[in-house]
């Protein structure tokens, strides 16, 4: 989908940017009591929160609790609604 919005090559490379990002604004790297309170919000219920939360407990040995379903329900989500608006962008094209 953001292949079909960009107009040109520099641009579909550089428009998932922000996804690129989102790991570093989770507790990946710093834990959230030691973030300010908006950061903290964000932190603890952007997408990536759950999946470095599986990921890390996978690794660990740790207990998971419903992180990997919480995960699963992210990319779910984002894929669908990814196809979603790449297939709309598509026969949008296509009609013209």
């Amino acid at each position: 989908m953001l292949g079909q919005v960009s107009k040109s090559v520099e641009t579909a490379s550089n428009l998932p940017m922000p996804l690129v990002l989102l790991p570093f604004l989770g507790r990946g790297f710093v834990p959230t009591d030691s973030m300010p309170a908006g950061l903290r919000w964000f932190a603890d219920d952007q997408p990536f929160t759950p999946i470095i939360e599986t990921l890390r407990g996978l690794l660990m040995d740790e207990p998971i609790g419903n992180n990997a379903s919480i995960a699963l329900a992210w990319c779910a989500a984002i894929a669908l609604g990814g196809y979603l608006w790449s297939k709309r962008l598509f026969n949008r094209e296509a009609s013209h």
